[in-house]
């Protein structure tokens, strides 16, 4: 009786949205035996995973916001967006959800969106650590464990787009070059799509020394003597990779733009985005691989900018996705 009760409870929570408490969790199993060891409903259309990952040797937390029909129809599936956050951000996987209307812009369309956890900066990639362990590999973790997980135990599909800001613009395209098929749209908002680009590797380096990482050799090594492994992660070199996935990108150039705050200076930030964003455009362009483009000019490196940037792009992401524009 008591645990039809707690059943009960949990259905009551769930229909209303209120403070929802811990639910069992899904018993669904990776191929490398990665498993939710937590679940939270945060409202009647979130839930928060907390997945015990061999990928990082660790948990990784993982933000689900379901579409507003998932609960009433338990044997459908759904096309997947995933959304990638930035380096840095204390609230991690839940960026999106905190600083966008990505629950309220999703409300009417029948997408399942995954805002999965990279660390303070673990840059969408498998670390290279010397050769001396395989973990983090924050690409197994997002691209097979957490697919795996919400594909098997909470019903996505296998139609997929991705989408990322800043060095989450950069984990979209190079998980979309990496896995061909795997998503059908890639887009980046204020990304590093050529981390070889011009100063890309010191912006790398400082996004690694921001969030207290200064071993940064570990990552792929020396840009300078291991350029080929640098290479092989690289969004610019793989630009073939990529024909046949519908692209986004977009950038601005620093400048106080129209959704800034009042008295809001410059970045740096945007502008070494712009310029490693625009030497892979030019690459698409000389490759013949189309791309929707939009170099929008002042806007300064933050979330009003990227919430408009999800909007616009919703058009390419939604034709992947096989959902209304």
């Amino acid at each position: 009786m008591k645990r039809i009760a707690l059943l009960a409870l949990s259905v009551v929570l769930l229909i209303t949205g209120a403070g929802v408490a811990p639910a069992q969790a899904s018993p669904a199993v990776a191929d490398d035996g990665a498993k939710v060891v937590r679940e939270t409903w945060v409202d009647a259309r979130t839930v928060d995973l907390e997945v015990s990952s061999p990928a990082l040797g660790t948990t990784g937390m993982v933000r689900l916001i379901v579409p507003s029909g998932w609960a009433a129809q338990p044997t459908r599936t759904w096309p997947v967006l995933y959304l990638l956050h930035g380096c840095c951000e204390p609230v991690d996987y839940r960026s999106w959800d905190q600083f966008t209307d990505v629950k309220a812009f999703t409300a009417a369309k029948d997408a399942l969106v995954v805002m999965p956890t990279d660390g303070p900066a673990g840059m969408y990639t498998k670390w290279w650590n010397f050769g001396l362990k395989n973990t983090p590999d924050w690409d197994t973790f997002h691209t097979a464990e957490v697919r795996q997980l919400v594909e098997r135990g909470y019903r996505g599909g296998t139609r997929r787009a991705v989408a990322g800001l800043s060095i989450g613009g950069y984990g979209a395209l190079a998980y979309a070059f990496k896995h061909p098929g795997m998503f059908g749209a890639a887009a980046s908002y204020s990304g590093v799509p050529n981390t070889l680009s011009g100063g890309a590797p010191l912006f790398i380096k400082g996004i690694l020394a921001r969030a207290g990482i200064f071993t940064y050799l570990d990552l792929w090594g020396s840009d300078l003597l291991m350029r080929s492994m640098w290479s092989a992660n690289n969004p610019y070199d793989h630009v073939e990779q990529l024909r046949g996935t519908a692209l986004y990108i977009s950038c601005g150039n620093g400048q106080t733009g129209p959704l800034d705050q009042p008295g809001q200076t410059p970045d740096i930030f945007e502008p070494s985005a712009l310029l490693s964003t625009r030497s892979f455009t030019d690459r698409l362009q000389a490759a013949g691989i189309p791309a929707t483009v939009d170099f929008y000019g002042p806007g300064t490196h933050s979330w009003p900018y990227w919430q408009r940037a999800l909007h616009q792009s919703w058009p390419v992401l939604a034709g992947a996705l096989g959902l209304p524009a």
